[in-house]
Protein backbone atom coordinates (compact mmCIF):
# COMPACT_ATOMS: atom_id res chain seq x y z
CA UNK A 1 0.00 0.00 0.00
CA UNK A 2 1.23 3.45 -0.80
CA UNK A 3 1.62 6.02 1.94
CA UNK A 4 -1.11 8.61 1.54
CA UNK A 5 -0.99 12.07 3.08
CA UNK A 6 -4.02 13.40 4.92
CA UNK A 7 -4.87 17.09 4.80
CA UNK A 8 -7.02 18.09 7.73
CA UNK A 9 -10.43 19.66 7.28
CA UNK A 10 -11.33 22.05 10.09
CA UNK A 11 -14.78 21.77 11.72
CA UNK A 12 -15.65 25.21 10.38
CA UNK A 13 -15.28 23.80 6.86
CA UNK A 14 -18.05 21.28 7.55
CA UNK A 15 -21.05 23.55 6.96
CA UNK A 16 -21.91 21.21 4.10
CA UNK A 17 -21.16 17.53 3.49
CA UNK A 18 -17.96 16.63 1.73
CA UNK A 19 -18.28 14.92 -1.65
CA UNK A 20 -15.89 11.99 -1.11
CA UNK A 21 -14.54 10.01 -4.05
CA UNK A 22 -13.93 6.37 -3.14
CA UNK A 23 -10.77 5.37 -5.01
CA UNK A 24 -9.64 1.76 -5.23
CA UNK A 25 -9.34 -1.21 -7.55
CA UNK A 26 -11.99 -1.48 -10.26
CA UNK A 27 -10.29 -3.25 -13.18
CA UNK A 28 -7.03 -4.00 -11.37
CA UNK A 29 -6.43 -7.67 -10.69
CA UNK A 30 -9.43 -8.80 -12.74
CA UNK A 31 -7.85 -9.70 -16.08
CA UNK A 32 -11.12 -8.44 -17.57
CA UNK A 33 -13.27 -11.02 -15.75
CA UNK A 34 -16.75 -9.45 -15.37
CA UNK A 35 -17.38 -11.25 -12.05
CA UNK A 36 -14.13 -9.93 -10.57
CA UNK A 37 -14.90 -6.43 -11.86
CA UNK A 38 -18.36 -6.65 -10.26
CA UNK A 39 -16.74 -7.78 -7.00
CA UNK A 40 -14.37 -4.79 -7.08
CA UNK A 41 -17.29 -2.44 -7.73
CA UNK A 42 -19.23 -3.96 -4.82
CA UNK A 43 -16.19 -3.45 -2.62
CA UNK A 44 -15.94 0.22 -3.65
CA UNK A 45 -19.66 0.64 -3.00
CA UNK A 46 -19.40 -1.00 0.43
CA UNK A 47 -17.76 2.22 1.67
CA UNK A 48 -20.71 4.39 0.59
CA UNK A 49 -22.95 3.92 3.63
CA UNK A 50 -20.17 4.38 6.22
CA UNK A 51 -19.16 7.64 4.50
CA UNK A 52 -22.78 8.77 4.43
CA UNK A 53 -23.16 7.92 8.11
CA UNK A 54 -20.26 10.27 8.92
CA UNK A 55 -22.32 13.05 7.35
CA UNK A 56 -20.84 13.13 3.86
CA UNK A 57 -21.82 12.18 0.32
CA UNK A 58 -19.94 9.21 -1.20
CA UNK A 59 -19.07 8.94 -4.89
CA UNK A 60 -17.71 6.05 -6.93
CA UNK A 61 -16.24 7.21 -10.24
CA UNK A 62 -17.93 4.42 -12.18
CA UNK A 63 -21.33 5.76 -11.07
CA UNK A 64 -20.58 8.75 -13.28
CA UNK A 65 -18.44 7.18 -15.99
CA UNK A 66 -20.44 4.07 -16.89
CA UNK A 67 -23.64 5.86 -18.05
CA UNK A 68 -21.50 8.14 -20.23
CA UNK A 69 -19.55 5.20 -21.62
CA UNK A 70 -22.77 3.28 -22.33
CA UNK A 71 -24.35 6.33 -24.03
CA UNK A 72 -21.24 6.51 -26.23
CA UNK A 73 -21.79 2.89 -27.28
CA UNK A 74 -19.39 1.26 -24.85
CA UNK A 75 -20.28 -2.24 -23.76
CA UNK A 76 -16.95 -3.62 -22.56
CA UNK A 77 -13.96 -2.41 -20.58
CA UNK A 78 -11.85 -3.17 -23.67
CA UNK A 79 -13.74 -1.06 -26.17
CA UNK A 80 -12.85 2.38 -27.51
CA UNK A 81 -15.67 4.18 -25.67
CA UNK A 82 -14.47 2.87 -22.30
CA UNK A 83 -10.92 3.93 -23.08
CA UNK A 84 -12.05 7.34 -24.36
CA UNK A 85 -14.18 8.27 -21.34
CA UNK A 86 -13.13 6.38 -18.19
CA UNK A 87 -10.21 8.57 -17.10
CA UNK A 88 -11.45 11.89 -18.53
CA UNK A 89 -14.68 11.50 -16.54
CA UNK A 90 -12.64 10.73 -13.43
CA UNK A 91 -10.55 13.87 -13.93
CA UNK A 92 -13.64 16.08 -14.29
CA UNK A 93 -15.26 14.43 -11.31
CA UNK A 94 -12.19 15.02 -9.17
CA UNK A 95 -12.59 18.78 -9.71
CA UNK A 96 -16.04 18.54 -8.06
CA UNK A 97 -14.95 16.42 -5.10
CA UNK A 98 -13.91 17.69 -1.67
CA UNK A 99 -11.90 14.66 -0.56
CA UNK A 100 -10.74 11.18 -1.56
CA UNK A 101 -10.95 7.93 0.38
CA UNK A 102 -8.21 5.63 -0.96
CA UNK A 103 -9.17 2.07 -0.07
CA UNK A 104 -6.64 -0.77 0.02
CA UNK A 105 -5.58 -2.63 -3.10
CA UNK A 106 -3.28 -2.01 -6.02
CA UNK A 107 -4.83 0.22 -8.64
CA UNK A 108 -3.16 2.47 -11.17
CA UNK A 109 -6.40 4.42 -11.63
CA UNK A 110 -6.84 4.96 -7.88
CA UNK A 111 -3.21 6.06 -7.61
CA UNK A 112 -3.85 8.55 -10.42
CA UNK A 113 -6.90 9.80 -8.51
CA UNK A 114 -4.80 10.31 -5.38
CA UNK A 115 -2.15 12.18 -7.37
CA UNK A 116 -4.82 14.39 -8.94
CA UNK A 117 -6.39 15.03 -5.52
CA UNK A 118 -3.04 16.08 -4.09
CA UNK A 119 -2.43 18.39 -7.06
CA UNK A 120 -5.82 19.99 -6.38
CA UNK A 121 -5.03 20.32 -2.66
CA UNK A 122 -7.78 17.91 -1.61
CA UNK A 123 -7.53 15.83 1.55
CA UNK A 124 -6.85 12.13 1.00
CA UNK A 125 -7.94 9.64 3.64
CA UNK A 126 -7.15 5.94 3.96
CA UNK A 127 -9.86 4.95 6.45
CA UNK A 128 -13.49 6.02 6.78
CA UNK A 129 -12.91 6.85 10.45
CA UNK A 130 -10.42 9.55 9.42
CA UNK A 131 -13.19 11.52 7.70
CA UNK A 132 -14.38 14.37 9.87
CA UNK A 133 -17.63 13.60 11.66
CA UNK A 134 -20.39 16.00 10.70
CA UNK A 135 -23.60 16.75 12.63
CA UNK A 136 -27.08 15.84 11.40
CA UNK A 137 -26.29 12.17 10.93
CA UNK A 138 -29.92 11.12 11.13
CA UNK A 139 -31.39 8.92 8.45
CA UNK A 140 -33.52 5.84 8.03
CA UNK A 141 -31.15 3.52 9.89
CA UNK A 142 -30.68 5.96 12.76
CA UNK A 143 -34.44 6.54 13.03
CA UNK A 144 -35.11 2.78 13.33
CA UNK A 145 -32.39 2.49 15.91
Amino acid sequence: MHEVAVTEVSPSDLSKPLLVLIAGPYLSGTNGDPQKIAHNRERLESYALPIYERGHLPMVGEWMALPIIHAAGGRSTNDAAFQAYQYPVAHRLMECCDAVLRIPGESRGADLDVGRARALGLPVYTEVGELPLRGNLGGPLHARG
